[in-house]
């Protein structure tokens, strides 16, 4: 994970999101190998940055963004959501705005104003299913596509 150092816009958050990766004891879910695939796929959008929001106890946040080389800001478009109420019993949250992303399997809840006070997407993940983890990374990718077209 060495070559994602990069990426991130602090490295503060980087080694903080090391951390919680290297306590977070294997589940019997794999909840963490759902993560770590997620990562994979957000790692491989084009000018994509990451932040890292830590609120032990409540939740730890990777936040994916467009950075266009002509702007001074970010513009997110994915965060994946530890949920971490339950140290042994995490799940993730993976949102996007909903004017970025299509639904139509209907897994995601809208949760109104939910993402910066816009009305947003999120998709729980409890599991390492790798069907639910496909349509995420769809979901990633028209994301991602909806932003860099704006």
């Amino acid at each position: 994970m060495k070559e994602f150092e990069n990426l991130f816009t602090n490295s503060r958050e980087y080694t903080e999101m090391l951390g919680l990766l290297s306590r977070w004891k294997d589940d019997s879910q794999n909840v963490k190998g759902a993560f770590l695939k997620l990562i994979d796929t957000l790692v491989r959008k084009q000018n994509t940055r990451f932040s890292f929001k830590s609120r032990p106890g409540v939740s730890h946040s990777l936040r994916a963004s467009v950075r266009f080389d002509d702007e001074a800001g970010n513009h997110l478009y994915a965060l994946v959501d530890i949920i971490d109420d339950s140290p042994d019993d995490k799940w993730l949250s993976v949102c996007f705005y909903s004017g970025t992303v299509t639904d139509g399997d209907e897994l995601g809840n809208l949760i109104p104003k939910g993402i910066l006070g816009v009305d947003g997407y999120c998709f729980d993940v409890t599991e390492d299913d790798e069907t639910l983890i496909s349509y995420l990374r769809q979901r990633i990718n028209e994301a991602h596509a909806q932003i860099v077209a704006s």
